[in-house]
């Protein structure tokens, strides 16, 4: 007999605007229970020392989790020069001072070459994995392993504020960027030193900044929903953005309810519009538009599903 779940199966995405000293994995579990959702998962972790949006994900959802850890971010960042840690962050040790001789000119010369495609070592502390294990794993033993360098993107990079050896940026990156490795570059770069000392991540893909909540937010609103005897879910689930927000950008396909059967079982059909081979699409069913799935062209230009919706979404 199969053991019943706990919770409600809810769909759908939820901007935390995560606080700073707990991990994502804490906020999840948080939020989660605030919820009473059956199934969650975030996508992409802050430090313990971040704060800002951290998406979670529930119920079918999750599924399409992977093309949000994708896609671009954004951050605001504070660092201080004249001390590296060993993390890379104020959570860290201290491990060398410096004395700080940088004018802002040397400081906005040294930003700008960040700018663009570069390759990037990742830090010991991070969730990188090798031989099984995440880097912070060994980092915390005091083993330091290979890592290979990643290529990363950074769009943009603003210099916003520069006093008392504090250095302010805002930062739109692709997937994989450390903002702290970053730093720990610039500060070598300027001869000095530097760690995060904050750390706000301000966007994720094109999600919207103002639907963010906090746990404090959510934990008030089920707390007046039970003192005046209101199902939680009628006060909380209206916060939830569609299951399909992870893959908005993806270029739509619009298929006929009669063959998005075929699609839910896993089977690729042929399709109109079609965008080009090897393309990751969107694919909604009939006028409605409702949304099933993501799939991607194939060699023969047919729509092969690679992310599909619950049976129970299936049409008739």
């Amino acid at each position: 007999m199969a053991r019943r779940r706990k919770g409600r199966p809810i769909n759908g995405v939820i901007l935390v605007d995560k606080p700073t000293g707990i991990s994502s994995n804490d906020t999840l579990q948080k939020v989660k229970r605030i919820f009473f959702a059956q199934k969650a998962g975030h996508t992409g972790a802050l430090d313990p020392l971040a704060t800002g949006m951290l998406p979670i994900c529930f119920g079918e959802a999750t599924k399409f989790s992977q093309f949000l850890l994708d896609s671009d971010k954004r951050y605001r960042v504070i660092a201080k020069l004249g001390e590296r840690t060993d993390t890379s962050d104020s959570d860290g040790e201290v491990v060398e001072t410096r004395e700080v001789k940088v004018d802002r000119g040397q400081l906005e010369r040294c930003i700008a070459k960040f700018r663009g495609t570069t390759d990037q070592i990742p830090s010991m502390y991070s969730a990188l994995k090798y031989k099984g294990r995440k880097l912070y794993e060994y980092a915390r033993e005091g083993v330091e392993v290979p890592r290979e360098s990643r290529k990363i993107t950074v769009y943009s990079v603003d210099l916003l504020r520069f006093e008392n050896n504090e250095v302010e940026m805002e930062l739109h990156v692709s997937k994989g960027t450390y903002i702290r490795t970053i730093v720990d570059d610039l500060g070598e770069m300027l001869g000095c030193g530097a760690h995060v000392i904050m750390l706000r991540r301000t966007g994720v893909s094109n999600f919207p900044y103002e639907r963010m909540v906090t746990i404090e937010q959510l934990q008030a609103m089920l707390d007046d929903a039970k003192a005046n005897d209101v199902e939680p879910g009628t006060v909380l689930d209206p916060l939830l953005l569609p299951t399909d927000t992870a893959v908005q950008d993806l270029p739509e396909v619009n298929i006929l309810p009669a063959i998005a059967v075929h699609v839910l079982n896993g089977n690729p059909v042929q399709a109109g519009r079609v965008p080009a081979e090897g393309m990751l699409v969107r694919i909604t069913v009939g006028q409605e538009r409702e949304f099933i799935g993501v799939g991607v062209i194939d060699a023969k230009g047919m729509l092969a599903p690679k992310r599909v919706m619950a049976n129970e979404h299936q049409q008739d």
